[in-house]
């Protein structure tokens, strides 16, 4: 990846008002970059690094697509859409992810997710598309399964050149640790989160366009009713792609122009990051007034007494 020099400018801040009265603020910063990594805009620090999360598991669902597990499988867009998910565990999504292990004939106990509290099964477990897909490429692959979470597993390493090719970057330049469900996550500048986002709009391989068009085409897979992700992409079909990571981080990418925007909430709040896409989403043209009417609606009127209010714009470069 390309990058210039430092670029920096004002970050946004994401204001909670009771009736009107600041109670709370967020500070959050926020990049834009193209294709070919370069900033185009900015709010904040374009080379802030925090973990990229979930806003990874596109990324990793390379593993999927390249290596012919999808052929081999029979796997649909609907599957594929369910191994970039962050979902809610519902019958629709645990069934969806427990088809990938059935049809690769791998047993649901291989899964290394953990089980969500008050739940029996690691199918129910957000990442449990994730999980499936690893071990389908394993599978296929004849890679040991029962240690596939492991950073030296052929599968990490095959997500990771895959990422370290995009970014054009060493692999041994990332900074790699456990997410909550135990696979690798890593660390990454704003600014690669953008870049990785605008290579998936940009549909530039055939890897990128099935998955923006598993994401796209199922978006109820990527989340669930009544979460961003989905929502966005119902409400915006064919403009942009959508995935959320924890602790603050949200990254989507402009369909057809191949441009990315990657959010970081510094305090990690999930509502503030939200109230950001929407306001930048106006800002970039990438929404219409109505979609950004109806997704304020949902995300940032709390109620009767509290709303969200973001101050801030941009910077281009």
């Amino acid at each position: 990846m390309t990058m210039g020099k430092r670029t920096q400018a004002a970050a946004l801040e994401v204001r909670l008002l009771r009736e009107g009265i600041i109670e709370s603020k967020h500070i959050v910063q926020a990049v834009v970059c193209d294709d070919k990594g370069r900033v185009l805009s900015v709010a904040g620090n374009s080379e802030t690094a925090t973990f990229v999360r979930s806003a990874l598991k596109p990324f990793q669902a390379i593993a999927v697509t390249s290596t012919g597990t999808l052929e081999r499988y029979n796997l649909s867009d609907k599957d594929l859409a369910i191994i970039t998910s962050s979902h809610k565990g519902t019958i629709e999504q645990v069934r969806q992810a427990f088809n990938i292990l059935w049809r690769a004939d791998v047993d649901p106990t291989a899964l290394q997710c953990p089980i969500p509290e008050g739940k029996h099964s690691r199918l129910e477990y957000n990442c449990s598309g994730k999980h499936a897909g690893m071990l389908a490429v394993c599978q296929l692959c004849n890679w040991s399964l029962n240690n596939y979470l492991q950073r030296k597993h052929p599968v990490q390493q095959l997500i990771l050149s895959k990422v370290s090719e995009l970014l054009r970057m060493p692999a041994e330049e990332f900074i790699s640790v456990h997410d909550d469900c135990g696979a690798p996550t890593y660390l990454m500048q704003l600014a690669h989160m953008a870049s990785l986002y605008a290579h998936l709009a940009a549909r530039s391989n055939l890897d990128m366009e099935r998955i923006v068009r598993a994401m796209t085409h199922h978006p109820v897979m990527v989340a669930g009713v009544g979460e961003f992700d989905t929502e966005l992409m119902r409400l915006a079909p064919g403009e942009v792609v959508s995935k959320a990571g924890a602790e603050g981080v949200q990254c989507i990418g402009r369909l057809g122009e191949g441009m990315g925007l990657a959010i970081k909430v510094m305090d990690g709040a999930k509502r503030a990051k939200y109230a950001v896409a929407i306001h930048l989403l106006q800002q970039l043209g990438w929404i219409s007034p109505s979609v950004a009417e109806a997704l304020s609606e949902k995300f940032m009127n709390l109620g009767k007494y509290k709303r969200l209010e973001v101050v801030g714009e941009l910077s281009i470069l």
